[in-house]
Parts: C-alpha cells; sequence; structure tokens
C-alpha cells in the first residue's frame, strides 16, 4: 500500500497539513502536496548519500519544525529507525544515546549543529552530519542545499520494506537511558479503536505541547499526521505564545505533561483572557501524573468536555483512558484499559492481585499489541520486565470496585519507611492541593532509624510566605503520620527532563552520595 503522506498528496493536494509559526519569523506552513514534495527530496537526499537502508539508525535533534515533520515522514518511508535526540542533554549524554543507537546519519537543526561539532570524535559510527534551517558548519554538510538539488519523485525503496521504526530512549528519571526501539507503527486496529474511543476527527487541528522528541507529543503528532489533520507546531513552548496559536488557528487537540498546563492556568486572568480558547476538544493529559488540583484549575479555563488523561509509557503505549466524564468523578485514577489492551497486577511472590482498592497494590503489567519490541542491545532489561507474556515499566497501582486503575508510583520511587510502603505520588498531591504550594517532589533519604524518611522539596507560589509548619499542619489533615515529610526543603524550581518529568534523581543524589545502596 501506499504511503499515507504519498495518499494525502493526491487525495487532498491543498489542505493544509503543517503551520510553524513563530513570533521572531515569517510564518512557514505546508499543504500535504508541498509537503511530500519536500519529504521525497530528503528522502531521496539520504539515499543518494548510501547512508541508509531499511533498518539504519537516524539520529535527528531539534526544536519543533517543519525540518523534523519533514524528516520523519522521510524516515518512514525509506524503512529508517528514526532516534529522537533530546536537544537539552549534555554533550557526554548526546553522544552516548547517539552512539548507543549505532546511528550512521545524524540530522540536526543548525541551533545545536554546534552540539555535534564538540562530540564529533566521540560518533565513530556516524558517516554523515545533516543540517537543516541554517548554515552547516565546516565538515558537516546542508541538507537545505542539497534538499534544493535533489529530485521530488518517490523514492525507489524495496515493496516488501516495513515502514520506518522508531528508537526513544527513556528520560533517564531513574538511571542510564534505554532506547525503546519499534520495528512498526504498531497494530492498526488497535490504533483505530483509540481513536474511535477518544472521538478524533480528520477536521482537528494538532498543535504541539511540549517538544516532538518525547514520545507522547511526537506521538500523538504522529496520530493527528496519519489521520490528515493539521499541525501547528510551537518551536519551543511558552504559555502566552501557545495561547495565542490556539486562538489563531482554532487548535483542538493536544497532548501536554502536567508542567505545561500548570503555567497556562497560573497566567494572570487579564492575559487569559486575551485569546479564546473554546475551540479546544480534546486535551491528552500524560507525561507525569496530572493532580487533582491541576484538573480542576484547567477545566476552569477550558471546555469540560475536552479533558481526557492517558496512562501509559514509552514502551507500552497507552494503556489507559479516563474520559471526561469521569475526571472528577475519580480523582487520582488514570482510567479503564484502552481498547485491546489486557493489564494485570503481580505482588512481589509474584502472584496476581485480585482484589480492590489501596490496600491491594501491584505491579502493573500490560499485555497490547502496541507494546516495544525490545530494550536495544539491552534484551535482559527487556526479559526481566516479562511475566507471562506481560511487559511492565515498574509501576505500582491497584483497581477500584468498578475496575479504574489508580497508579500509586512508579516502583523505584516507592519509599519503605519503618517497613511501611510510602508511595510519593499521593504525597505530592496532596502538596499541590495547598493553595501557596506551586508544586512538589518527594523522594526517600536515609535514616538508621526508619531506613528511609519522607522527604519533600517544595516550590512556593510567588509570593507566597508558608512555613514549614505550614505545610506540615496541612498534610497532617490528610495524610497517614507514617507518610508526612519528617523533612523538607525549599527551591526554586525543580528539575526536570525536556518532557516534563521531574528528575528526582538529582534531587535524591546529595542525600544518597557516598552509600552503595540509594534505599
Amino acid at each position: 500500500m501506499p504511503d499515507f503522506l504519498t495518499t494525502y498528496a493526491q487525495t487532498q493536494p491543498h489542505k493544509m497539513a503543517v503551520i510553524e509559526d513563530r513570533p521572531d519569523r515569517e510564518i512557514r506552513s505546508l499543504t500535504w502536496s508541498e509537503l511530500n514534495i519536500q519529504v521525497n527530496k530528503l528522502a531521496n537526499v539520504l539515499l543518494a548519500s548510501g547512508n541508509v537502508e531499511p533498518g539504519t539508525k537516524m539520529v535527528w535533534c531539534g526544536p519543533n519544525s517543519i525540518g523534523i515533520v519533514t524528516m520523519a515522514n522521510a524516515a518512514r518511508k525509506l524503512g529508517v529507525t528514526a532516534v529522537p535526540l533530546n536537544y537539552r542533554l549534555s554533550d557526554d549524554e548526546a553522544a552516548y544515546v547517539t552512539d548507543h543507537s549505532d546511528a550512521t546519519v545524524v540530522y540536526v537543526d543548525a541551533e545545536y549543529a554546534k552540539l555535534f561539532e564538540r562530540i564529533r570524535n566521540q560518533l565513530p559510527k556516524v558517516n554523515l552530519i545533516l543540517v537543516y534551517d541554517g548554515v552547516a558548519p565546516s565538515e558537516m554538510d546542508s541538507a537545505d542545499e542539497l534538499m534544493n538539488r535533489a529530485s521530488d519523485q518517490e523514492p525507489l525503496v524495496p515493496l516488501d520494506r516495513e515502514p520506518g521504526g522508531t528508537m526513544i530512549y527513556t528520560s533517564g528519571t531513574t538511571g542510564k537511558p534505554k532506547g525503546a526501539l519499534r520495528t512498526s507503527p504498531g497494530s492498526p486496529e488497535q490504533g483505530a479503536a483509540l481513536l474511535a474511543h477518544i472521538g478524533y476527527s480528520t477536521e482537528d487541528i494538532y498543535i504541539t505541547t511540549g517538544p516532538l522528541y518525547h514520545s507522547g507529543p511526537g506521538g500523538f503528532m504522529a496520530t493527528a499526521q496519519a489521520m490528515g489533520q493539521t499541525v501547528v507546531l510551537q518551536r519551543k513552548f511558552d504559555p502566552v505564545d501557545w495561547l495565542r496559536l490556539v486562538d489563531t488557528y482554532r487548535a483542538t487537540s493536544t497532548f501536554s505533561a502536567p508542567t505545561p498546563i500548570r503555567m497556562i492556568c497560573n497566567l494572570e486572568p487579564e492575559i487569559k483572557s486575551q485569546f479564546d480558547r473554546t475551540s479546544m476538544r480534546v486535551m491528552i493529559a500524560n507525561a507525569a501524573p496530572w493532580s487533582f488540583t491541576l484538573k480542576k484549575m484547567y477545566l476552569a479555563d477550558f471546555p469540560a468536555q475536552s479533558l481526557f488523561e492517558v496512562y501509559g509509557s514509552t514502551e507500552l503505549g497507552v494503556n489507559c483512558v479516563l474520559r471526561p466524564e469521569d475526571q472528577l468523578r475519580k480523582p487520582g485514577s488514570c482510567g479503564k484499559p484502552s481498547p485491546m489492551v489486557e493489564i494485570k497486577l503481580f505482588d512481589d511472590a509474584g502472584n496476581e492481585v485480585t482484589g480492590c482498592g489501596p490496600d491491594n497494590p501491584g505491579e502493573l503489567f500490560v499485555k497490547s499489541p502496541s507494546v516495544f519490541a525490545d530494550y536495544y542491545k539491552q534484551h535482559d532489561k527487556y526479559t526481566a520486565d516479562q511475566r507471562d507474556g506481560y511487559q511492565t515499566v515498574g509501576d505500582i497501582a491497584y483497581r477500584d470496585d468498578e475496575g479504574y486503575i489508580y497508579i500509586c508510583d512508579r516502583k523505584k520511587d516507592m519509599i519503605i519507611s519503618g517497613g511501611m510502603n510510602v508511595y510519593p505520588a499521593e504525597i505530592e498531591s496532596v502538596l499541590e492541593n495547598h493553595p501557596d504550594i506551586y508544586e512538589a517532589a518527594v523522594f526517600g533519604i536515609p535514616s538508621e532509624e526508619w531506613g528511609e524518611l519522607v522527604h519533600a522539596v517544595i516550590v512556593k507560589r510567588p509570593g507566597s510566605d508558608l512555613s514549614e509548619a505550614d505545610v506540615n499542619a496541612h498534610t497532617r489533615v490528610h495524610l497517614a503520620s507514617y507518610k508526612i515529610p519528617r523533612s523538607l526543603s525549599w527551591s526554586v524550581e525543580l528539575p526536570k527532563t525536556g518532557s516534563g518529568k521531574i528528575l528526582k534523581r538529582e534531587l535524591r543524589g546529595p542525600f544518597w552520595e557516598g552509600r552503595a545502596s540509594q534505599v
């Protein structure tokens, strides 16, 4: 079958495919026909280089742009495995991901070309570095110039080649990044069932909320393109500019971690009132849990029926969906299993947990057509996370009596204090419910007496005079005594990955320095 982009270029050639609207430069946009031409040109450049064939790994790096959309489509047409690289990584981290992935080609935004200049001698497998949207440094090639001279005809590829896969490196919140390899786009039947369950339309207009190198924003944008929707790109997230784009293009859907939405909802009312938000129809909440307080803030600013929450991961895809009608009825839940997904909970002894309620937690395992293929060159880690044909990423959950799933926490973040299991997400949710707390991170710190003690790092809202005594009084109302933070510290902001997840290992590290064990 022809690639969907090729098909849309023929069936809806004049419909807008992608819009890149930056405040500091001229608006760029491509129809489906124009996008297909650019994609074919890049695909033919890659073929002519002699460095790609089906299965080849290709790293891409840069903020959201038409260049990234072009590359993603070219990789799919060629059967190349695209490897997103977080442009916020340090030189050593970027070198590790690029080299570990066995990439032979790097495709990088000119803004970040110097990163690859600095690490070039650490990338012995890379034969070609293509720089787009700007001037290429010496020893690198200009993708723009090569594409200007390339054929716009469909690339000649084997008819039996599989569509390109992806390999997204996990964010590293708990350790060294692992390459989650997907060798195909997944089950079309499952994808269609999920889209129908959420209620997407071919006329939806998707806006990016966060970087496309993250599996959520990137995956949902890819879905929007596969449906023939229009995609609006925001290069880097800014809350006021995001509202401008929603208003200007009447954006109807997006995917967001909690941090960007918190920034939007915390804008002054007079700023928010300048922009029409009523077009938003499908807001997918994920990447990290949205607190109940944040959900209520969102619902005060956006259409009530627009909020969906999904639970999933880079490795396992979308596993649960909490629909709009359940957002306030089921606080703390991530919903019921999504179409064609089976979920089982297992205790530490390997027994299936069948009971309901928070007193019956278990590690959540998933069986579905959307589970990834393997951890690249780390198959032992892949098999270690399997049980009876089900896969896990180490999350702890329980069910209620209606079958709704509640994620307690990641297994690796669990605190054991005096023999009691404590789940930080529960405490963080209570802390964020305090009107003077902007956000919080909770983790275990060493204690000779208790094994671990609960520690909280808190970011106050601007102008707040919140004290430790205030926090203690608030938590005592909402938490059992053993869950109350025994110590806390204040911070101006919390360290996060590019996708908005809090890097607890950076906060936890100083407390455990010099110890053989971190728990």
